[in-house]
């Protein structure tokens, strides 16, 4: 891999001669702790910083488990709690949706060396839409949900570990949509609050609108609650791909960003946002200050929110915000490589 450090806080990451290209990038930060995951070819990388990212580690090897799920918010997740970061992809023996598992690594070394592949979905190849999301909580809990076909109609199926990652529980339902299937391939986000209550957020289809739903579960996902996200409707006769972002605020309040249409739409807790922003692939993150931070593609630029609108890159594209006391990252894709700024 070869590390470039520009004069501002930006850092590229690209792959060595005939390297296959980076893909989808996500981050997490945990105080300085911050770690960026991606996949190249079928496998998954991961580079971590300590200082916030000022610095990165060289990106390690963290596993192959097959053909990997990788493009239009497909690829790796990865969240840090308990002393453990957590990675989640999913991949299958035979790949290109013919099957899927949904597979988790653990580090508790600050990513320097990575745990096998443990698979995490319990029925076979039920992840083969390839799209999931992975969330940390208190104490070591993570909590996995993706887009489900173990039987007719795609529903959210999801599982939780309570001990950093170590095991994980067999898996249970989040939503089935009462008209039979969700949106087929728009990805769910999921956010842990303080107090362990789990928000899945994820597009659904009823009666040919495709508008975003919150999931909520307050008994550790024995049950969950689901409401629409936001007002007005999009009525679409094909699916969008575009799944947006969540998070939860200290007082546990849930912000969301999401598109419809050609637009990004926001929420913060009771009130619906509705900048003149036109994109698509939004993703979210709270400052130190409980404050959204928002990255999205408007045709081939990368845009960021943060109480104002700029323009992080000309050309880029499927962007990941992270944010702690410490700081707040943006990764993009751009070009066969990946690059990640320092923003605060």
């Amino acid at each position: 891999m070869i590390l470039a450090l520009a004069l501002l806080p930006l850092l590229t990451l690209a792959p060595e001669k005939d390297g296959a290209p980076m893909r989808q990038p996500q981050m997490a930060m945990e105080g300085a702790k911050a770690v960026i995951a991606y996949g190249a070819g079928n496998d998954v990388f991961a580079a971590v910083s300590t200082d916030a990212g000022v610095s990165f580690a060289k990106p390690v090897k963290v596993g192959n488990a097959g053909f990997i799920s990788l493009g239009r918010h497909r690829g790796p997740r990865v969240a840090i709690s308990g002393g453990a970061i957590v990675i989640a992809a999913i991949a299958g023996k035979l790949g290109k949706g013919q099957d899927g598992e949904l597979f988790a690594w653990r580090s508790t070394d600050n990513g320097k060396s990575w745990s096998k592949a443990t698979q995490i979905s319990d029925a076979p190849g039920a992840a083969r839409e390839g799209l999931h999301a992975l969330a940390a909580g208190p104490n070591g809990m993570f909590f996995a949900t993706w887009l489900d076909l173990r039987k007719k109609g795609m529903r959210l199926m999801a599982t939780v570990s309570k001990d950093a990652g170590a095991t994980w529980s067999p898996n249970f339902p989040v939503y089935e949509s009462p008209d039979g299937h969700i949106c087929e391939c728009c990805h769910p986000s999921a956010a842990i609050a303080a107090d362990g209550a789990i928000h899945v957020m994820f597009r659904n289809w009823l009666g040919g609108s495709r508008d975003m739903w919150l999931a909520t579960s307050r008994d550790n996902g024995k049950s969950f609650t689901a409401k629409k996200v936001g007002e007005g409707t999009w009525v679409l006769n094909a699916c969008p791909m575009d799944g947006g972002g969540l998070a939860v605020k200290p007082n546990g309040d849930v912000v969301t960003s999401w598109r419809r249409e050609q637009k990004i739409f926001w929420t913060e807790g009771s009130s619906f946002q509705a900048p003149n922003w036109a994109g698509k692939d939004s993703a979210l993150a709270l400052d130190s200050n409980g404050k959204p931070v928002i990255a999205w593609t408007e045709g081939m630029r990368v845009m960021f929110y943060d109480g104002a609108v700029r323009e992080l890159a000309t050309h880029g594209g499927f962007a990941s915000v992270a944010a702690s006391s410490a700081g707040v990252l943006a990764a993009w894709e751009s070009g066969t490589g990946i690059t990640v700024q320092r923003l605060r």
